[in-house]
């Protein structure tokens, strides 16, 4: 973010819209989206657009402002991330509080439902204005060599990691927290079946999320299919902030306003093995009370949550890094119903959930909602503040939305051991047919100097079994490097 920051809120959500199950391109979902804010596309001065999976735009920001005959001085196109959307709109609101801008739009969507069921039909996409060159998936940190050789790649490998992680500090036993993520994200499923965006509107028991059958299936344990995130949907968002001058110069009613009161974000390190605590999150814990602070409210103060929720980890964290109980009554802690149930479009999906939120907070006038993000793998962290009442914005400690990597405590990872080890944490995937496969885990490599940490394969069948049934984090483990892998024996 900008080190210049300014000392009170001056800018607000004037338009904001949702566009789901949109039968064209991408392009033109994020069109339907911006033009149903209600702002007239001539007003913007400013126009983000958040990085598409689904299709390569030669200039996605230049081809949508062109689409909706709007000129903006500034167009830029995002990396990827969960906390993306609400960085963009912090960045925005500093520069509209700088005279930079007056009416900054950030837009962005998904069609991966259609990519998908294009492609199971035997074709592919044939939409417009489709990039000639080939561009690198814009990844942010380098591979480290031990995660490449042990495919530690897919988030739900390591946000389970730190889920079991989380439940071994805890205490808890395996099928109690099996069942905790049942009762976390059931009341999530109630919220989606009442919202006209959601992919899955459908209310649903906490057994029925976790119970094991042939179409829900373990994916990584602790993790059913029915608690991660569906990245499949067909979901397009839109949101513009303005000055308060701007605001009045269109015609939009203070009731319709939506104020940013307070952002900030940190970060964890990169890689999994690298935590030193990993059953909680520091990078959360400083991002939100950052945020919280900075909009002068205190978590009591806040009436209404959307916490990203792609897996359990991610919502369990975050309550931990607020210190809320899951139990709160102010939960379920979504105002879209979550990732796994409204649909979490690749890096958009904060798009929705600020303009959910923007809905609940103009249907309760004075609260205050708390919008966070999650990027990559559980590393990037982000929180805005919002509410219908300006407030007063005060000077957070310390620098707002400043990088902390250089201040916390990293594990060394060994990429070769020969030993005996202690699990951190672990998960087991498994296929398509519910059979286990493979284990990962994550070990506390005895006698190393600097506390190093390694990872390591497991294909034992009895020891899978044992890791989904008994508590294996705080055991020994020996492990062998053989051909270019660490591996856990029995």
């Amino acid at each position: 973010m900008s080190p210049r920051r300014p000392a009170a809120s001056s800018a607000a959500l004037i338009g904001w819209s949702q566009a789901s199950r949109h039968p064209g391109e991408p392009l033109e979902a994020w069109a339907a989206a911006l033009l149903g804010t209600g702002v007239t596309p001539d007003a913007i001065d400013s126009l983000d657009v958040v990085y598409c999976q689904s299709w390569p735009y030669d200039d996605p920001a230049g081809r949508l402002a062109a689409s909706v005959w709007a000129d903006p001085k500034r167009l830029h196109y995002s990396g990827i991330g969960g906390t993306t959307p609400l960085t963009l709109l912090a960045r925005a609101a500093e520069r509209i509080a700088m005279g930079e801008s007056e009416v900054c739009a950030i837009v962005g969507g998904e069609a991966l439902a259609t990519v998908r069921q294009i492609r199971r039909d035997g074709g592919r996409p044939q939409w417009s204005h489709r990039d000639p060159e080939k561009k690198p998936f814009p990844y942010e940190a380098p591979f480290q060599p031990s995660e490449v050789a042990h495919q530690v790649f897919q988030a739900y490998t390591t946000f389970a990691l730190r889920d079991v992680a989380r439940r071994a500090h805890l205490g808890a036993g395996v099928d109690e927290h099996a069942a905790g993520i049942g009762r976390l994200f059931a009341p999530m499923t109630e919220v989606a079946s009442r919202n006209p965006h959601a992919w899955f509107p459908r209310a649903r028991s906490a057994t029925e999320l976790m119970e094991v059958t042939e179409w829900n299936r373990v994916v990584a344990h602790p993790f059913t299919k029915l608690v991660m995130a569906m990245m499949d949907v067909d979901l397009s968002a839109a949101l513009v902030l303005a000055s308060e001058g701007a605001a009045d110069r269109l015609g939009i009613a203070a009731d319709r306003r939506v104020h940013l009161r307070g952002w900030a974000e940190d970060r964890d390190p990169d890689y999994v093995a690298e935590h030193d605590e990993l059953w909680r999150s520091p990078g959360m814990r400083t991002a939100f009370s950052a945020a919280l602070q900075r909009a002068a409210v205190g978590t009591d103060d806040i009436a209404h949550f959307d916490l990203y929720s792609c897996f359990p980890s991610s919502v369990s964290f975050s309550l931990d890094a607020l210190g809320i109980d899951a139990s709160d009554d102010r939960g379920p802690f979504t105002v879209t119903g979550g990732l796994p149930y409204a649909g979490g479009p690749g890096s958009c999906y904060a798009l929705s959930s600020v303009a959910a939120m923007a809905d609940t907070l103009v249907h309760d006038p004075g609260s205050v909602g708390l919008v966070t993000g999650v990027g990559m793998h559980l590393s990037k962290h982000a929180a805005v503040v919002l509410s219908t009442e300006p407030g007063a914005m005060v000077a957070a400690s310390g620098p707002v939305g400043a990088v902390q990597k250089a201040n916390v405590t990293r594990r060394p990872i060994v990429e070769q051991v020969d030993g005996p080890t202690t699990v951190a944490a672990y998960t087991v995937h498994h296929d398509s047919n519910g059979e286990a496969t493979d284990g990962l885990l994550v070990c506390d490599v005895e006698g190393h100097p600097a506390g190093g940490r390694c990872y390591a394969k497991v294909a034992d069948a009895e020891l899978l079994a044992a890791f989904e049934t008994e508590e294996w984090v705080g055991r020994r483990v020996q492990v062998r490097h053989v051909g270019g892998l660490n591996v856990g024996q029995p």
